[in-house]
């Protein structure tokens, strides 16, 4: 039942946003970029966007994406209420040593365009990380 009811509350609150033609114009996201900055290969890092509902009636987030695998934003599954917010949690995968830049998409129900967000960052070797860590906690004495 609960498969069955998702979908059609969707359908619902699509229908009602079709004359909406940006996601800037029902949802507002905390930030468009977040910088992880350094970090440690081999290591996942976590942020949450935060997702609030501008509108006045309930948005529903159909999906969300990332621009590579190495990137995985989780699916909100409840609609955002008016005046409300969710959280949208994004995972990197810091396996490859390397400056990063990702696109997370956030698509809307009922509006074509999805909206986009970014995280980068930069990952350092195990060795380098640490050689950074002891680096700043110097400058900090």
């Amino acid at each position: 039942m609960k498969k069955v009811l998702l979908p059609v509350i969707a359908l619902f609150f699509s229908v009602s946003l079709i004359a909406q033609t940006k996601a800037d114009d029902v949802i507002k996201v905390n930030v468009e970029k977040h910088d992880f900055g350094k970090i440690k290969q081999g290591v996942p890092v976590d942020y949450y966007f935060e997702i609030k509902n501008i509108s006045n009636k309930p948005v529903v987030i159909q999906n969300s994406w990332a621009s590579c695998g190495c990137t995985t934003p989780d699916k909100i599954t409840e609609p955002i209420a008016p005046g409300a917010t969710a959280k949208l949690k994004v995972q990197y995968n810091a396996a490859a040593v390397a400056p990063f830049t990702k696109d997370v998409y956030i698509q809307v129900a009922g509006i074509e365009k999805p909206k986009t967000v970014q995280i980068t960052g930069e990952v350092l070797k195990a060795d380098a990380y640490d050689a950074w860590v002891k680096s700043k906690d110097k400058g900090k004495q």
